[in-house]
């Protein structure tokens, strides 16, 4: 995707998208909200927590990962190390070689759009077909998920049921159950014909080895019923110390991601079938995918390896709802793409150094994080970072900084500008002194002039 400032993406939006975007994100985070403070005296200290057992899992990568390996082994998975994406697919694609496989079913993971596996296997004549419904019909589209949880949340169901008439679906019915249906129809006989079963992994247990993956539509499972392979990709941040700690940290996934109190279907894989079990993979393989973590590990933004993709940063980010995923150039959108992104990019860096300006810093996202990530402390972290490099270019027509701080620095100035702020309501823009400051107001509109009621108040504050 090229690469464009944020807000002339926005500018460019169909309104509808914008619509789209706007109004399921912000019912998401509302009644998320509700249910967590209805349900828990005290969701803040959950937070905190949770993101202490994240943090320590991270600190002690070094000798988790090891007993991860040594336990899934125990339990009769073979296990993989991909150091970047490319040898992450080749990993995929030498298991499937081996087994002459030709045909993939996929439940939904990041890391697999992280690494572009579909395409990367397609070039190698295998059918890598994605099956949670949103994730299919972007497949279908040729398009690209704009949310880490609801991947077409800038479509509605008129753009689906088009997408679904143009792919010979079945003729045009936007109504959902038709779409759904129709997609299960197709998808159906794909699940037993595959030679191949591939998931993600939302944590994996140190203690029992176990992985755990939850969807709300039940298509992990059936991408492990009939397929005599399974392969898992895990990032190496998944891990969690013992199984007691997935009580906590999926009942804040839940009402994090989706609002509800726990996911639809919450499946805990062991390992391939046990010779008394009728059904099931006959192989499992667990595929550790590194591709940037442990350069994101050693930097001074590391706690964003606690994140465990809900999507609430991106459901109560102004910036996000109004310009939508496509605007981050990743897989991984809004707050937490502006700070995994650049981070995970490595030599590419600079092409991702404007994402932590994303951001008006309002601080909701650290607030919302269910493992409570400092995002704009990281934000910030990576905004020095980009300064330094070179890598950060001013927007067209945007005034010194250097006056900025002089103005700011002067009281008696501050207060004169203050008060001629309240003229930009009224003057038109060409009229504007300066032609930096004439670009500059092109672009922006300003709100309201509110300004001398917080001096008031403060005075009156002192004589009190």
């Amino acid at each position: 995707m090229p690469r464009q400032p944020l807000d002339a993406f926005s500018a460019g939006l169909p309104a509808d998208t914008r619509a789209a975007v706007y109004q399921s994100t912000k019912a998401t985070h509302e009644k998320r909200t509700r249910l967590l403070y209805d349900q828990f005296a005290d969701p803040d200290e959950l937070r905190r927590i949770a993101g202490g057992i994240k943090q320590h899992v991270i600190e002690n990568l070094d000798r988790m990962l090891p007993a991860a390996e040594a336990r899934l082994q125990a339990n009769g998975a073979q296990v993989h190390w991909a150091a970047t994406a490319d040898d992450a697919c080749t990993a995929v694609l030498r298991i499937m070689q081996a087994r002459g496989a030709t045909k993939m079913v996929k439940a939904k993971t990041m890391v697999s759009e992280e690494i572009g596996l579909a395409a990367f296997l397609a070039r190698h004549g295998i059918e890598a077909l994605e099956t949670d419904l949103g994730e299919f019909i972007v497949q279908i589209d040729g398009d690209h998920p704009s949310h880490i949880v609801r991947p077409i949340i800038h479509k509605n169901r008129r753009e689906i049921a088009r997408s679904f008439e143009r792919h010979g679906l079945g003729p045009y019915n936007d109504d959902p159950t038709i779409i759904t249906r129709r997609a299960r129809q197709f998808l159906r006989h794909k699940y037993l014909q595959a030679d191949v079963g591939l998931t993600g992994a939302n944590f994996l247990s140190v203690e029992s080895g176990r992985l755990v993956v939850v969807t709300n539509e039940g298509n992990s499972r059936f991408c492990l019923a009939a397929p005599r392979c399974h392969i898992a990709l895990v990032g190496l941040e998944k891990l969690v110390p013992r199984d007691r700690d997935l009580g906590l940290l999926l009942n804040l996934l839940a009402r994090s991601a989706t609002a509800q109190q726990l996911t639809v279907y919450t499946e805990f894989i062991a390992g391939p079938k046990a010779a008394a079990q009728p059904d099931g993979p006959e192989e499992m393989h667990v595929i550790f995918v590194d591709n940037g973590r442990t350069a994101a590990l050693a930097s001074d933004c590391r706690e964003i390896l606690r994140c465990i993709r809900c999507g609430a940063c991106l459901n109560v980010c102004p910036v996000y709802r109004q310009v939508s995923g496509h605007a981050y150039r990743s897989v991984y959108p809004g707050p937490l793409g502006a700070v995994l992104t650049p981070l995970l990019a490595g030599d590419k860096f600079p092409e991702f150094a404007d994402l932590p300006k994303a951001s008006s810093l309002c601080g909701a996202c650290h607030e919302v994080c269910p493992v409570d990530i400092p995002i704009p402390d990281l934000l910030l972290r990576l905004r020095a970072k980009g300064k330094a490099a070179g890598a950060l270019l001013a927007a067209a027509g945007t005034p010194s900084m250097g006056a900025w701080a002089l103005l700011a620095s002067q009281p008696l100035a501050w207060k004169a500008a203050l008060l001629g702020g309240k003229a930009l309501d009224f003057l038109p823009t060409k009229l504007l002194p300066l032609p930096a400051l004439q670009a500059w107001a092109q672009k922006r509109t300003l709100p309201g002039w509110r300004g001398g009621e917080f001096r008031r108040w403060l005075k009156r504050r002192n004589k009190a």
